[in-house]
């Protein structure tokens, strides 16, 4: 069972997130507004575009639409005009955070990076521009309601009695989950390989310096950054901490948008850059990208590797904990001895369609303690395919809750209904006291706060 990381009131804030992604015709709709709260507007097409959203994501609503969305907007709204009195800010860091999160989360629910990027019509820069406003408000308008309920802290017994009273066609259904530990290995890449690589971007530096071609003709015919090459290499506005250190250190540096800078190595691949324009503390690059490739002798070593190391462990002359922590080219996982995090609950628990799908089809099959044959997968972050052993630390099977066994998801359950309930009292009252105006031909709902519309 998942912990509620958001509240209720923000449902609609994944749908705007997945409406302004899409690209969907509205070339039809006449616009207007059809709601006013406070001094913000609710448009016909902001409620299209969720409307949209929603039957993409094959959202049940319960009732009218046209009814039940311009009110998930409008307290919205309310929540958002509390934060700017209350003076709610959010860092950079955050919204970036933020935007990662929901990234990772469109790859794994579609499938891969280039298959998002196709699903919604636009490069990943794209995307995550689009998201970045978005992620904004969702994390003021989170913000703003943990400073409306404050700790909520629920005893024991509460939690007890909650669980008492629950008829048993309520009890909450935990789904199987596993914690999982990995180590890796990254294949080594030859040294000619790497050299072969440098020589073509340095021959591509060459010809757009003597005016032969174009950098962005060169970046749509070879480089292996999919996504921009569409765009010439273009890689649209960003700041400093949306691009890795490695390239934005050099980027940022560049002066002249004639001039192509050295070769620089990040964890992608190779890169050279061409300024195009800087805007603040913001700027637009284009670059072409080269991986150096790995043999299936490179594989098939890295792998052997692996499976030594797992005998190694099976025989007891180290634990997998020791092994991850010195051994293992995941550096998300190396210091916390190769356990796996979830990003969706901040745990190291995950329902099985949770995991990255290699790892899931390997665990699935696998006893608590048991350690796998090395495998190959591909590193969703950096798009390289990487060997891999895994171990199953702990598998806990799906079933009815139990206080004994899920207490802490039974209390977070508890906490959630009192979280609820204190966001409606507060609902109830600031709508008395902020301006409401809803066109006629949208009144006629049964929404559910009647004070939207004042008599």
């Amino acid at each position: 069972m998942k912990k509620f990381v958001n509240f209720k009131f923000i449902v609609l804030f994944a749908l705007t997130l997945v409406a302004s992604v899409a690209t969907y015709g509205q070339d039809n709709v006449i616009d207007e507004v059809v709601w006013v709260v406070g001094d913000e507007a609710i448009l016909k097409s902001d409620v299209e575009e969720a409307r949209l959203a929603a039957l993409q994501e094959g959202r049940k609503f319960d009732g009218d639409p046209y009814c039940v969305i311009p009110e998930e907007l409008a307290i919205q709204k309310l929540f958002l005009h509390q934060a700017v009195l209350d003076s709610i800010e959010v860092t950079d860091a955050e919204i970036l955070q933020r935007v990662d999160m929901m990234t990772n989360q469109y790859i794994q629910a579609i499938g891969s990076k280039e298959k998002m990027e196709e699903y919604f019509n636009k490069t990943s820069t794209q995307i995550r521009e689009t998201l970045r406003e978005n992620a904004r408000n969702g994390l003021i308008i989170q913000k703003m309601q943990q400073k409306l309920v404050g700790d909520i802290k629920v005893t024991p017994a509460e939690v007890r009695r909650y669980f008492k009273d629950l008829p048993q066609d309520s009890i909450p259904y935990v789904p199987t989950q596993v914690e999982v530990q990995i180590i890796t290995q990254q294949p080594k890449t030859p040294l000619s390989e790497i050299e072969e690589v440098k020589s073509r971007l340095r021959d591509y530096t060459e010809r757009v310096n003597k005016g032969e071609i174009d950098f962005s003709t060169l970046a749509r015919l070879y480089s292996e950054d999919k996504a921009s090459a569409l765009r010439g290499g273009e890689l649209g506005f960003m700041g400093k901490g949306q691009l890795v250190p490695e390239y934005a250190n050099v980027a940022f540096n560049l002066q002249d948008p004639k001039k192509v800078s050295k070769i620089v190595e990040s964890e992608f691949g190779f890169h050279i850059i061409q300024l195009i324009e800087k805007r603040g503390d913001r700027i637009n690059s284009r670059h072409i990208l080269l991986k150096p490739s790995v043999s299936i002798t490179d594989l098939n070593a890295a792998s052997a590797k692996l499976d030594s190391i797992a005998d190694d462990i099976r025989a007891g002359k180290f634990t997998f904990d020791e092994a991850a922590s010195v051994l293992s080219h995941d550096k998300d996982t190396r210091n916390n001895h190769g356990l796996l995090p979830n990003p969706e609950t901040a745990t190291s628990k995950f329902e099985m369609q949770q995991l990255p799908q290699e790892i899931a089809k390997v665990v699935d099959q696998m006893n608590i303690g048991e350690i796998s044959k090395a495998f190959t997968m591909v590193n969703q972050k950096d798009a390289k395919e990487v060997c891999a052993i895994v171990k199953l630390k702990n598998r806990i099977n799906g079933h009815k809750a139990t206080i004994s066994e899920d207490y802490q998801n039974l209390k977070d359950i508890v906490v959630d209904q009192r979280r609820d309930e204190m966001l409606q009292k507060w609902i109830l009252n600031k709508q008395k006291h902020t301006y409401v105006r809803i066109n006629d031909t949208w009144k006629k709902c049964d929404f559910k706060y009647p004070g939207w519309v004042k008599e």
